[in-house]
């Protein structure tokens, strides 16, 4: 059985620092550029903004999800994922279905007007996923490197 349950509190507080810990090696399956001190750098996110939740199956973590809520003259109030990824052993086994549930409920909760998130163009096989989970593609996201 899967859980969700949340790492931080609704001020970026971590409040599980146990479950943050045990998010790093399925956190880096998706970011393995992380620097080598994930709580350091995790700290520096939570502190922004962000919220996380992970997926957790007993006392392992399968799945992490990093989020925030922000608000802009296109969407309005915005839950904006920045990383979901499931442990790669675990996928296609509903990991990704519960935190993504999980993210909706809150971004409800939270009275957000969209759920939203960027994707890779070459991760197909999330493309897939994310059409399955009753989102579409509103738009191309543009960058250019600074550094």
């Amino acid at each position: 059985m899967i859980e969700v349950r949340a790492v931080t509190d609704a001020t970026g507080k971590v409040v599980a620092p146990e479950w943050l810990h045990r998010a790093e090696a399925v956190h880096r399956q998706l970011r393995p550029s992380l620097p080598t001190d994930y709580a350091a750098r995790m700290a520096v996110i939570l502190a922004g903004g962000g919220r996380m939740f992970v997926a957790a199956s007993g006392n392992e973590v399968v799945g992490v999800a990093v989020y925030r809520v922000t608000e802009d003259t296109n969407n309005g109030r915005k839950c904006y994922v920045d990383d979901l990824v499931t442990d790669q052993p675990k996928r296609s086994t509903g990991v990704g279905r519960a935190l993504m549930q999980a993210l909706e409920r809150e971004a409800r909760r939270l009275g957000c007007d969209v759920l939203a998130l960027d994707s890779g163009t070459h991760r197909v096989a999330a493309h897939k996923f994310y059409f399955r989970e009753g989102m579409t593609i509103s738009s191309f996201n543009f960058k250019k490197t600074l550094r």
